[in-house]
């Protein structure tokens, strides 16, 4: 005789589930085999669902809080159920057809070994996708359905024996249903599978019956969360509640205590599967699976009652690899529209091998100089350890101010040292060896974001390399800007995708940091285009693009935070764009027009100097040169009138973008070098315009509006006028007219240097002659002045205060023939040497007459012994031992773990995102590596 059945409905009281209560009672009215008995339980207010309730014909109904879950409801109906029934569990949303409870019931009487039947559920949506139809789960636990979205075609309607299923539908047998209700910690996900354990350690079995079909939405009343967020926490839960109720009792402890090592490296899991969003749910269920001490022991308790099997009983109903493999990478999916990136078919490492030819000429006697000097160049550490120092929160090489930040640039010098550990001064000689072909090499993949011609491609990364602002800063020595315009189009390559995917946005983080360490400057041109992309994304919908896009900004923040805040804490925020390094002024500055041309100097590609040279006179070239940029202005401006005319639109808001900053950050004066005032420099803007111009030029070219052969024309039309422009700075080493040099090793003398291998913290008071007549004072510490060692809080610091005044009293008195104690201020100040500085240049009158009196001076004053003359200027020790220089108090030190901690997570967070998986891989290959061509963003 076939059991009563007694079905137990969880409703929601929500806006719509009326019309759904009502839905599901009619499909209950229409089973060929009628339900025996009904009960409702109302979860929240009972009173827009009491007239359907009223009318269903149910034996009761239960009023239970809001936020209770579907289980808890359950088993809260359960106590109100005869013993001698069995029970169907349903949701107001899940309609069951009419030979649902029959085909169920049929399961049951089947086999007596069967004590629970599972429905195939289906998307009430589209009933011809399964949304459930059986689960089952790896070895450690991880749910694995096994057939979820999967058209039906009565492809498993033959399945029977499964490990658990969808809790929705379950018909329970009467007398096995005592310890298989679903268990409330479970947290709304797993609940079937649990019961289907706990049924084969009693056992029994979870049989299927397809031909029972029950409707339900993918996210509804018994079903997973909808939002991500909320379905990966009730997942996780589920999954570590189960390991612990299911682990044996020695176990367990170990279980309880792994759980947060385990989030961490899941933690580490999610970000290098680029799954960012899931971090905080796997934190969130851990700490909720600890705390929650007494349901493990419940469960542990009703699976202790009812287990009659060992545990190898489940074995064989695990899901194996094949399953896994077949259900996670099914090796079908969306086609492969992306074509091969053809460097070196499409001629990319052809031009990145011209490049390097044309460097080593250019720039031939480098190769022979251990480290390079002049402009705004200096020596880096001896040490990988120096390095990270001057990198590091904390006392800074320069000065005897208080422990301050460092500028995010000493991270990147850091890191370039590092390359070169046995000499890291020579990586700086290296990049400008190799800095034509890296910007080959940058151009060439930027360009790839914009063409699949190869041609085209070639064409942007000369462009690149060719650019007027690279080669002044080049010629010039500026390491910064020659830094900044290497990694530009990298982060234009990142960048521009960084919507798509997590690994882009990672990379993209990583390079905006190191963009706005090496140029400050950047960062309002920056802010508007990550702004302009962030509403992008908003406006296409695009919730995962919006998240990618904001994290792009996220570790600059992180990384600039200290050094924003000391600005802002002394009330010179302007000074966060002075460029970072030695400050130096350069040669004389370029006027609005001329900067609008795209050059940063006065001379326009230095043929005022070549012509000189060659002995032209008094040659002007400002009027003919910049109408050498004219073909490559005129394909910029026409991309925006393509069919192509958004990505031509995007390239010139960036052109644009760049120009502006120029104009804006020319001239501002926040930066000084001894007495004399330092401009911000506005190349690194122009390189930034110079991106956007070739952009928007290899839009026009690429877009087809030119006939094959005349695009080739203006292609090289364009390449050779660029070329023409940068041949005055190509030749300038050769000719003599650049500013580079061979060294210093050392802005000290050797004596001083040989001292501090051995000395710590040694200090040198260095004094230098002015023009005007006065005297610049600074204290070096270490073995040189180092590029790594520079601060923008000491050069942009506007104000006098006590150190600086400590400073100019001491050297006041030393120079002069005054009495008082300079030996002993200098000896507490942790003064080892003095050392006044030859002039680099010709002396004034006033400045020889302050330099000789300043000897006398120092020679006459006791506690001085004069070491000698040196090519650095004249050096002398003093006789007292200086004191150690103070170290970090406990305050200090804290701030400094923080600042130092916060910004490595950044960094490690970035780095994990940007590691390549195979998963995003296979996914890039599905998205054209062109950006805005034949792609959807609805799809982000």
């Amino acid at each position: 005789m076939p059991p009563a059945v007694h079905a137990i409905l969880v409703a929601r009281s929500t806006p719509h589930a009326a019309a759904q209560l009502e839905r599901t009672l009619e499909a209950l009215r229409a089973q060929e085999r009628p339900v025996d008995a009904l009960t409702v339980v109302v979860c929240g207010p009972a009173g827009p669902l009491r007239a359907v309730i009223d009318a269903s014909g149910a034996e009761g109904a239960i009023e239970a809080p809001a936020g209770i879950s579907f289980a808890a409801a359950v088993r809260l109906a359960a106590g109100r159920v005869p013993a001698d029934r069995a029970v169907w569990l349903l949701a107001h949303d899940t309609s069951p057809e009419p030979g649902a409870l029959a085909a169920l019931a049929a399961a049951l009487e089947r086999a007596p070994s069967v004590a629970i039947a599972a429905p195939k559920v289906v998307d009430a949506a589209d009933p011809a996708v399964i949304l459930s139809l059986g689960v089952s789960m790896t070895r450690f636990g991880r749910t694995v359905p096994l057939a979820n979205g999967e058209f039906d075609q009565g492809q498993h309607d033959g399945d029977d024996d499964v490990l658990g299923a969808d809790v929705r539908g379950l018909l329970l047998r009467s007398d096995a249903r005592a310890h298989l209700l679903p268990d409330p910690a479970l947290a709304g996900a797993d609940e079937g599978l649990d019961m289907g354990v706990r049924a084969r350690l009693a056992g029994r079995r979870v049989a299927l019956a397809p031909g029972a079909r029950l409707h339900a939405p993918e996210a509804g009343a018994a079903g997973l969360p909808g939002r991500p967020m909320a379905r990966a926490y009730a997942v996780r839960t589920a999954q570590l509640h189960r390991r612990l109720a299911y682990a044996p009792a020695w176990a367990v402890p170990l279980h309880w205590l792994s759980l947060l090592p385990l989030a961490l490296w899941r933690t580490l899991v999610h970000l290098v599967a680029k799954t960012p969003a899931r971090v905080p749910a796997e934190w969130a269920a851990a700490l909720t699976v600890m705390a929650r001490i007494p349901a493990v022991a419940r469960s542990r308790g009703e699976i202790r009652a009812i287990k009659s099997v060992p545990w190898s009983q489940i074995a064989a109903l695990r899901a194996t690899h094949g399953q896994l493999r077949e259900r996670y990478d099914p090796g079908g999916g969306e086609p492969v529209v992306r074509r091969e990136l053809r460097f070196f078919s499409g001629g990319g490492a052809w031009a990145v091998l011209a490049a390097l030819v044309v460097a080593v000429a250019a720039f031939l006697p480098l190769l022979a100089w251990p480290v390079l000097g002049g402009g705004a160049l200096l020596p880096l550490r001896d040490t990988v350890a120096g390095l990270w120092d001057d990198a590091g929160y904390g006392l800074r090489s320069l000065g005897i101010d208080a422990p301050s930040a460092a500028d995010p640039f000493a991270t990147l010098i850091a890191v370039l040292g590092s390359l070169s550990p046995a000499r890291p001064s020579f990586a700086i000689v290296l990049v400008w060896v190799l800095a034509l072909p890296l910007a080959v090499l940058g151009g060439w993949f930027a360009a790839t974001r914009v063409t699949e011609r190869s041609g085209v491609r070639v064409a942007v990364g000369v462009l690149w390399a060719l650019a007027p602002t690279f080669l002044t800063a080049l010629v010039e020595g500026r390491p910064a800007a020659v830094l900044v315009h290497i990694l530009l189009p990298w982060l234009f390559f990142a960048g521009s995708v960084a919507h798509r995917s997590w690994g882009a946005s990672g990379a993209g983080s990583i390079l905006l940091v190191a963009v706005l360490a090496c140029a400050p400057s950047l960062a309002p041109a920056l802010a508007v285009l990550w702004a302009l992309a962030l509403l992008l994304a908003i406006g296409f919908r695009a919730r995962r693009g919006v998240a990618r896009v904001l994290w792009l900004v996220i570790p600059s923040i992180l990384f600039f935070a200290p050094l924003v805040q000391a600005q802002l804490s002394r009330g010179t925020p302007w000074a966060l764009l002075a460029d970072p390094g030695r400050p130096w002024a350069g040669g004389e500055a370029a006027s609005p027009l001329r900067l609008a041309t795209g050059f940063p100097t006065a001379d326009p590609g230095g043929w005022g100097a070549l012509l000189a040279w060659l002995g032209a006179g008094e040659a002007t070239p400002g009027a003919w040169v910049p109408l050498l940029l004219l073909p490559l202005a005129a394909l910029a401006l026409a991309a925006p009138l393509t069919p192509r005319w958004r990505a031509g639109v995007g390239a010139v808001v960036i052109a644009t973008a760049g120009l502006v900053a120029a104009q804006l950050v020319a001239g501002v004066q926040v930066a000084t070098s001894a007495s004399a005032p330092v401009p911000v420099w506005p190349g690194s803007a122009l390189s930034l315009a110079w991106l956007g111009a070739i952009a928007a030029a290899a839009v026009t070219l690429d877009a087809g509006i030119l006939r094959r052969g005349a695009a080739s024309a203006a292609a090289v039309l364009t390449v050779v006028c660029v070329a023409v422009v940068a041949m005055p700075a190509l030749t300038a080493v050769a000719r003599g007219d650049a500013r580079l040099t061979n060294g210093p090793a050392s802005t000290l003398p050797a004596y001083v240097t040989a001292r501090a291998a051995d000395e710590e913290d040694l200090g040198t008071f260095v004094l230098s002659a002015q023009a005007d007549g006065g005297v610049a004072a600074r204290v070096v510490w270490g073995a040189s002045e180092t590029l790594g060692g520079q601060s923008t809080l000491r050069s942009t610091d506007p104000d006098v205060d006590e150190a600086d005044e400590r400073l100019a009293e001491v050297a006041t008195d030393l120079v002069s023939a005054s009495a008082g104690d300079v030996p002993e201020r200098l000896s507490e100040a942790g003064v080892r040497f003095v050392l006044l500085e030859a002039g680099a240049g010709p002396e004034t009158d006033a400045s020889r007459t302050r330099r000789l009196e300043a000897i006398t001076a120092i020679d006459q004053r006791a506690g001085f012994v004069r070491v000698g003359e040196t090519a650095k200027g004249v050096l002398w020790r003093l006789e007292a031992d200086p004191q150690p220089r103070p170290a970090l108090d406990d305050r200090e030190r804290a701030t400094a773990r923080l600042a130092a901690t916060t910004q490595l997570a950044a960094m490690l967070v970035a780095l994990l995102l940007a590691v390549p998986t195979f998963a995003s891989r296979r996914e890039a290959r599905r998205t054209p590596r062109v950006v805005g061509r034949g792609y959807e963003e609805a799809k982000l």
